[in-house]
């Protein structure tokens, strides 16, 4: 495991703000596995796409931040 692995599974543990921000990023993430799954998408699909990715970006960049802090 590396380090960055045991910080995020000590964070995981400890830090609550880190917790509910991975928890979100990873609900999103599924969330946009299933709606690219499917065969086509209608313009409101691909609208939720760009929503959904534009969020995930702003919770990675959160979790990035956390993670700098304990460096």
């Amino acid at each position: 495991m590396t380090k960055e692995e045991e910080l995020i599974n000590r964070l995981m543990k400890e830090d609550e703000d880190f917790i509910k921000i991975k928890k979100a990023h990873t609900e999103l993430a599924g969330q946009l596995d299933e709606l690219e799954k499917k065969p086509f998408l209608t313009p409101q699909d691909e609208v939720e796409i760009k929503i959904i990715k534009k969020k995930k970006l702003v919770y990675k960049d959160e979790i990035e931040r956390i993670l700098r802090k304990y460096r």
